[in-house]
């Protein structure tokens, strides 16, 4: 008997690899899948400018890298919200009202079409960064309770609706939108939280951010679904090295410990040449 519903993730048609520069920008969310990613000894850069919920301060962040001149190979965008704060004095959209009063904002919630619009600006500038660029888009599983729960469920929809409408972009405008499109990928992070796991147990204590058991269980549904055999192996020589890094001694300062310290390192930068991968610690 089956006591649960496992959500069918459709793979791509392309993988991540051990020695792509990654990108993650977005919600919370973002942060613990890119720490995750990070631990393994990914090259991530993770949310550089803060925290960025909704599709226009995601497109800032990347707007900002790449007047810096910065290139990724795999890029993962994670929305939280269609919910935008205008600063009423200027006009603009801004990433984060730093504690200032409400009354100086007016609050927004942007269309299908316009989340869409975002995102696909956003996954534009990725390319013009390096054309060659994968992307994946997600929504984040954190619920919003300042909305009402009713509220949130159809913010996140509104994301839902339009990451669909960018990913399935290529397949109904034809060639032009494939070669802009056609590397977009939508991962079922939301999917996998709300009907697989089901459960307030995989919920922090104020039930609304995903535990960490519930982040490491979506970790491992992407090691299954995007990640390169080379990669899989990879991950497979790291852990005992991980473990090692990871060990507290007794005495921090003893030679014992200080020679084991340095020959993990040195399987480490070993393990990494094997691999043709550059260290991004």
């Amino acid at each position: 008997m089956e006591f649960r519903t496992k959500v069918d993730i459709e793979e791509p048609s392309w993988r991540v690899d051990i020695a792509d520069r990654l990108l993650f920008v977005g919600s919370c969310f973002a942060d613990n899948i890119g720490k995750r990613f990070a631990e393994e000894q990914f090259a991530a850069t993770i949310n550089p400018y803060g925290v960025m919920y909704n599709p226009v301060s995601v497109l800032h962040t990347v707007e900002r890298l790449a007047e810096k001149g910065e290139s990724y190979d795999v890029a993962f965008l994670t929305f939280g919200t269609n919910h935008i704060y205008i600063l009423k004095e200027t006009g603009e959209v801004v990433d984060n009202c730093q504690k200032r009063p409400q009354r100086l904002f007016d609050e927004q919630q942007l269309s299908v079409e316009e989340c869409a619009g975002y995102m696909r600006q956003t996954i534009e500038v990725l390319r013009r960064m390096n054309p060659a660029v994968r992307v994946v888009l997600t929504v984040s599983p954190i619920r919003y309770a300042k909305y009402g729960y009713h509220g949130s469920q159809l913010s996140k929809a509104t994301l839902l609706l339009a990451a669909e409408e960018v990913c399935g972009r290529a397949a109904t405008y034809g060639e032009t939108a494939a070669a802009t499109y056609g590397e977009t990928y939508y991962f079922p992070s939301y999917e996998v939280v709300v009907d697989e796991l089901r459960d307030y147990r995989f919920y922090n204590e104020d039930m609304l951010h995903p535990s960490q058991q519930a982040v490491e269980y979506l970790w491992e549904r992407i090691v299954d679904s995007l990640l390169t055999e080379r990669t899989l192996q990879y991950l497979e020589e790291y852990r005992p090295i991980k473990q090692a890094l990871n060990h507290r001694p007794f005495n921090a300062e003893s030679e014992e410990y200080k020679a084991f310290r340095q020959q993990t390192i040195e399987k480490l930068q070993h393990l990494n040449n094997k691999y043709k991968i550059q260290q991004n610690k």
